[in-house]
């Protein structure tokens, strides 16, 4: 990437992973990493919340299904603080896309990808998404 260009790069952006499945935070961690990003995962969504205020990352994957407070409330919760208001959100689900993915831009998320997927696949929309980023 062409210094100057304001842009991140790969290799500095920074990735938090809120999803209360241990397993699939472990493995999307451990790719996202392999190929070169800085990836914090949290299973619970308010210690997600905490930790986006204070890793201050550049993206956000998020699980819309979770226990205590759903996805939706997270990403309403992160887009009202000055400090995580401008940290795009790719929403992680395994529920209805027709319905979940109208609610999922109505909270203020930027990408919906639906479960299961492939790791290539979440790599290429995190790519795209950091690609679009002005920073």
């Amino acid at each position: 990437m062409p210094a100057g260009t304001g842009k991140i790069k790969t290799s500095t952006a920074k990735i938090l992973v809120i999803d209360d499945e241990p397993e699939l935070t472990e493995i999307v961690q451990t790719f996202l990493e392999n190929v070169g990003y800085q990836v914090m995962a949290e299973n619970s969504a308010m210690m997600g919340v905490e930790r986006a205020r204070n890793f201050k990352p550049d993206l956000i994957l998020l699980d819309i299904s979770m226990p205590q407070m759903d996805g939706y409330d997270v990403c309403k919760e992160l887009k009202k603080a000055k400090g995580t208001a401008g940290i795009p959100v790719i929403f992680l689900s395994g529920r209805d896309a027709k319905e979940d993915g109208g609610r999922s831009f109505q909270s203020g998320g930027d990408m919906y990808i639906k479960k299961p997927f492939s790791c290539e696949r979440l790599l290429d929309i995190v790519r795209i998404v950091l690609s679009s980023l002005d920073r």
